[in-house]
């Protein structure tokens, strides 16, 4: 089987350049996998950036477009545009069976907009959401929504840990996923009532684990196996993790290179400081698919270089070797079932 990625090729703050590293990265690193890109852009940028490459080019084929959608391009306008955009055509070729996914790291909300229109909802879905797979103390846990919805009812906030469930059984591996709503508070009178509606529709499900709420600290400390809120705090919840990341790295590096004592001790401990440092790279955490879709369409961070959008298309990759989306909306629809009866 070939599995043929389509890819935005302008997204991304780096644009072209690294969509075009990343692919290469991910060719490198895909033993026993055979793959086709499709990169959907500005066709003359795109293929100096392939000549580089000339494996990636030999499996390449560029589409061109004249309408590019940008980080200012507003998601009405994005949908105005349809599938004459660069991300349209990209997202129009997994609807059409062209590609068995796309990979963007262009503007999130035009790109879920799109995608909603062009690949529709899963049946009993109304809004697609962004997860995520964070390091903890245990292992991981999966953290949704983590910005496409910042506006959420109680039903959304089901739907959202009804699809984290499901996701958490399929890429994590594991039977009976823990689900915990993100919250002020642990206690059970603790919340809004958007919270409290939800957790009392969770804990009626009868296949289904749910341990109440869980707070900020739990999600890093692995309290549960999904974590699910809004787009809004989860998005501040993740840069928050990603922050605090980046500072200790630097009070680290400050720490070790401001003395020479320092300096023999990171030259004794460097392998446990590569360890420590590949562990908590962001970039190998990149790729979060959009949940509820009839189709895979995973969004990179925007800041990302060709390591982490690499790893967005490995994220892609499993998903399509793993038949997500039927799998996926089998689970769903089974829990739904259980909440409707």
């Amino acid at each position: 089987m070939i599995i043929t990625l389509a890819l935005d090729a302008m997204g991304g703050d780096a644009g072209p350049e690294m969509v075009v590293s990343g692919a290469n990265a991910a060719l490198q690193d895909a033993h026993g996998v055979s793959l086709r890109f499709l990169f959907f852009g500005q066709e003359s940028v795109v293929q100096e950036e392939l000549r580089k490459f000339p494996k990636l080019k030999a499996i390449s084929s560029v589409i061109h477009s004249d309408i590019i959608i940008t980080n200012q391009t507003k998601p009405a306008a994005a949908v105005r545009s349809g599938r004459k955009s660069n991300l349209g055509m990209a997202i129009d070729a997994v609807e059409k069976g062209e590609a068995h996914a796309v990979i963007s790291a262009g503007n999130t909300g035009a790109y879920m907009a799109l995608s909603k229109v062009i690949l529709k909802m899963l049946s009993g879905i109304n809004r697609p959401a962004i997860p995520a797979i964070l390091p903890t103390f245990n292992g991981k846990t999966v953290v949704l929504d983590l910005g496409a919805n910042v506006d959420c009812t109680p039903e959304n906030l089901v739907e959202f840990a009804l699809m984290g469930e499901a996701f958490a059984r399929q890429l994590l591996k594991i039977d009976r996923p823990s689900v915990g709503l993100l919250n002020v508070g642990s206690e059970e009178l603790k919340g809004n009532a958007t919270v409290q509606a939800a957790a009392h529709f969770l804990r009626e499900l009868s296949d289904f684990n749910f341990q109440g709420f869980v707070e900020g600290d739990d999600i890093t400390a692995g309290k549960t196996d999904v974590v699910v809120t809004d787009g809004f705090s989860g998005n501040i919840a993740l840069k928050a993790i990603e922050g605090t990341v980046h500072l200790i790295r630097h009070f680290l590096k400050e720490s070790l290179s401001s003395s020479l004592r320092g300096k023999i001790g990171y030259a004794i401990a460097k392998p446990a400081f590569k360890e420590l440092q590949k562990r908590s790279d962001p970039r190998l955490y990149n790729g979060a698919v959009f949940l509820g879709l009839k189709g895979i369409a995973v969004k990179s961070h925007g800041g990302t270089d060709a390591v982490g959008f690499a790893n967005a298309i490995k994220v892609a990759i499993s998903m399509v070797q793993q038949n997500f989306i039927k799998n996926i909306e089998e689970r769903v629809a089974l829990l739904t079932s259980q909440a409707d009866s």
